[in-house]
């Protein structure tokens, strides 16, 4: 099954085709022709999921999912969220980002805080989202050089390591994203069985 995955983010493609395997063949926009910045304006992980989805499956006619993710931090009242990739700016410049969560928390102790992943669906026109958290704390400090994002100062519950010390295939088994994979890839292959 041909499948678009409705982004350009190399880290994304690479962790989606070791989760996906050899079982679906994953487009990314590049391979579409798709160079325009694709809107995501919405205030909801759902809604910009649904969003990205739709305007690919619209436009240029593919079957297609899109994902946003947020990290979601109790001590900040679910900040940076929705906005976690602009978090310090525009720029989307990751380290900026871990900066100001690291400056925003300070000393408070309570560093707990989730992943939460959103994939949107969008097949033949039809909709179906899929969710995938994973808790865990923010670390004081950053720590690993593996992964992307808020992945040096995100340590998943029952890990003595941040996201950013894990080999991918480690990270895939128990991150947010995965979880999320793994329900569209259970969904998706239903569907071809049936």
């Amino acid at each position: 099954m041909k499948i678009v995955f409705a982004t350009n983010n190399p880290h994304k493609i690479n962790e989606l085709r070791e989760i996906l395997g050899k079982r679906f063949e994953l487009m990314n926009l590049h391979d579409i022709g798709c160079e325009e910045e694709i809107p995501e304006d919405q205030l909801t992980l759902e809604g910009n999921a649904s969003q990205k989805a739709f305007y690919i499956y619209n436009k240029y006619g593919y079957s297609c999912f899109a994902d946003d993710t947020g990290l979601e931090i109790d001590a900040l009242n679910g900040e940076p969220g929705v906005f976690s990739a602009r978090y310090a700016g525009e720029e989307k410049d990751a380290r900026m980002n871990m900066d100001k969560v690291l400056r925003k928390l300070g000393k408070i102790n309570n560093r707990k805080a989730r992943f939460r992943t959103v994939i949107s669906l969008v097949l033949n026109g039809q909709e179906k989202q899929f969710e995938g958290i994973v808790t865990g704390q923010i670390t004081r400090m950053k720590q690993g050089d593996t992964g992307f994002g808020y992945d040096p100062v995100f340590m998943p519950d029952g890990f003595d390591r941040t996201f950013a010390e894990m080999n991918m295939s480690e990270k895939n088994r128990i991150s947010h994203r995965g979880r999320a994979v793994e329900k569209l890839v259970e969904y998706l292959i239903q569907i071809e069985n049936n």
